[in-house]
């Protein structure tokens, strides 16, 4: 094949497979909130329902008549859509949302559309249906969502390209949302989760920024916290995985953490002596999963294309999806309620009136629809619409015996009954928003309770982990030994932080910066070292050395404000030697110099702080142009 045929092949393949994944595996409808795995399970569960729970496993057998795969991927589904909440009932393990354990064999465990499913989700007559992926079936391609199944499960996928993550948000906010728009009204939706936990959403963004949460850490005595709510996206295993390893690296001192978690979470952690609950708690959130941070990416399909909205425009988009399906309903009820009044009057017209006399002596059927039809003209205003060849037969198959015991009266009652209903169905008509606004109410009395908030809304205040980690420490220096370190016993002992670095100044005339040992010998090939002390990057350095070839003593004063840890540096050149070494300032001097015949002068006192600061590599300032055979150190 060549190689063009090969390059168009595979392009029109991956086309096909891209647009695949995008429009049936990972992105929900916008309009019904699912992908097609669910709508298939929730189509097929409406098809089997007769009240009572059906085993999973047998509900993901009878699904594979619609989904193209295996069992496992529509267990997994239906397992996670019921672990929602809202369209399945279910009885049995279905695994633990807290702790993560996952759920029973499918086999061993039982679900069923819940009521708020049944009443929300399903209307074959305004369904538009297309053949399954065999053509044995006819499957939904929308189910007539009445509810916003995308903002209340949320949705997570990966597909070619793109992906969406869609956070979950609570039932009675959502639908108080929607009315606060079909009446005009602001209104404000944030996510909310059931694991609970607290969350700042100043940055959600109406969907496209983020969201802040935190676990629920109560202080149950000075010595033991408990945590009772954790984050969305994480579960008590993998939050206890990450005190752990925060605990090793150093960054939480804990004694032992135990989980007794069960329907609510409760996981203990004790803490060791010197550490006290109300101090561990900014730790908790700094290093663990006691705090996550949570991004939103809404991506839907609609009208078979990617689209990425706010929140606010896919409620705004379901609103009037909302007014829509309730419109056709009550046309479709409209529309039923008046053929029930045509029957009931037609009936009543033909036997009240003995019009069933006329066609005791017709020989020919034709005849006999011809004589109804012919009698029935003198009452055609009182009917809504003229009767047709099936309103005939309808009559002429009405049983001697009701025609006998026809009662005008309870008909007539009925026909009343009926063009009541049908006045009402017509008021609503004519003012659908109000009547949305009603619907929508109704769902919040009968199934608000069910679903309070879970998640609590607050700020949350941004964690500074490096005030968090400081600490003093002592450290050590035995220049006996050669040690240094903070378990290090001396008489030299200074105070820094856990954040310092140590700077070690050696005789030779170089100088390292280490981070700070427990212990650690710094006399490596015989260095000595006249200075351990914190490398700050500000102190300013003096000292004098003196080239033991010429006798001239030389100055600088100069300060580390660089380095990389653990390598070596100059800040004296090779071969000369250090007489004097100062972190002080006004370090005067006195030079006495090699005596001469006719010497007037022997000594002369210098101020190194007249000596300006430069770089660690300048070379130093010459003292004095005489020989120098002692130096001494007058105030330091």
């Amino acid at each position: 094949m060549p190689l063009d045929d090969v390059k168009h092949l595979m392009q029109d393949h991956f086309l096909k497979y891209a647009s695949y994944v995008i429009l049936d595996r990972a992105i929900p409808n916008v309009y019904d909130g699912l992908k097609p795995v669910q709508r298939r399970i929730l189509y097929m569960l409406w098809v089997m329902h007769d009240g009572k729970l059906h085993k999973v496993a047998n509900v993901a057998g009878q699904t594979m008549a619609y989904h193209p795969h295996g069992d496992a991927p529509i267990t997994d589904a239906l397992i996670n859509m019921s672990n929602k909440g809202y369209l399945l009932d279910q009885q049995g393990n279905f695994g633990n949302i807290l702790t993560g354990d996952p759920a029973a064999a499918a086999r061993y465990i039982e679900t069923r559309l819940s009521p708020m499913a049944k009443e929300t989700l399903f209307n074959p007559d305004i369904t538009e249906t297309i053949p399954s992926y065999d053509g044995r079936h006819q499957e939904p391609v929308c189910l007539p969502a009445k509810l916003p199944i995308v903002l209340l499960h949320g949705a997570e996928g990966i597909a070619v390209g793109m992906a969406t993550s869609i956070l979950p948000h609570n039932f009675n906010e959502t639908l108080e949302a929607e009315i606060a728009i079909l009446e005009g009204k602001e209104y404000t939706l944030l996510p909310d989760f059931l694991t609970g936990g607290l969350m700042d959403a100043s940055a959600y963004d109406k969907g496209k920024g983020k969201i802040k949460l935190r676990a629920k850490i109560e202080i149950r005595d000075p010595k033991t916290l408990v945590i009772t709510e954790i984050c969305y996206s994480t579960t008590t295993e993998s939050l206890i995985r990450s005190i752990d390893e925060a605990a090793k690296r150093g960054k939480i001192k804990i004694d032992a953490i135990s989980d007794y978690t069960a329907d609510r979470v409760e996981i203990e952690i004790k803490l060791p002596r010197g550490q006290y609950a109300q101090e561990m708690i900014d730790a908790l959130y700094a290093y663990t999963e006691c705090e996550v941070t949570l991004h939103s990416q809404i991506v839907v399909i609609k009208d078979n294309l990617p689209w990425e909205p706010n929140v606010h425009e896919i409620l705004e988009l379901h609103v009037g999806k909302l007014q829509e399906h309730l419109q056709r309903e009550l046309e479709i009820e409209r529309d039923r309620l008046g053929e029930k009044i045509f029957e009931k009057t037609l009936e009543q017209i033909f036997i009240e009136n003995r019009l069933y006399k006329k066609i005791e002596n017709v020989s020919s059927y034709e005849q006999i629809h011809s004589v109804i039809e012919s009698s029935l003209e003198p009452f055609r205003d009182q009917l809504l619409r003229s009767p047709t060849y099936e309103d005939r037969e309808r009559l002429l198959n009405i049983p001697i015996r009701r025609i006998s015991r026809f009662d005008l009266d309870k008909n007539q009652e009925e026909i009343a009954e009926t063009r009541s209903l049908l006045a009402k169905v017509e008021k609503d008509l004519k003012s659908i928003k109000k009547f949305a606004i009603q619907y929508l109410k109704q769902l919040l009395n009968k199934y608000g309770k069910n679903y309070p908030r879970k998640t609590r809304i607050q700020t949350i205040q941004q964690i500074d982990m490096r005030a968090i980690e400081t600490r003093t420490i002592k450290v050590g220096f035995d220049s006996a030994s050669g040690f240094v370190g903070t378990k290090v016993v001396s008489d030299h002992i200074f105070e820094c932080t856990n954040f310092d670095k140590l700077l070690l100044m050696f005789k030779d005339g170089t100088y390292t910066v280490i981070n700070i040992p427990e212990k650690q010998y710094v006399y490596n090939e015989g260095k000595k070292v006249v200075y351990a002390g914190v490398a700050d990057k500000k102190s300013v350095i003096s000292l004098a050395y003196k080239d033991p070839k010429t006798n001239l003593c030389y100055g600088k004063r100069f300060i580390i404000s660089k380095f990389m840890v653990d390598k070596i540096y100059q800040y004296m050149d090779n071969g000369m030697n250090l007489e004097f070494f100062s972190m002080k300032p006004n370090a005067l001097l006195e030079l006495q110099f090699i005596p001469k015949v006719h010497q007037k002068i022997a000594k002369v006192q210098v101020n190194l702080d007249q000596i300006l600061v430069k770089g660690v590599s300048a070379k130093g300032n010459r003292l004095s142009n005489r020989p120098v055979k002692k130096l001494i150190a007058v105030k330091s």
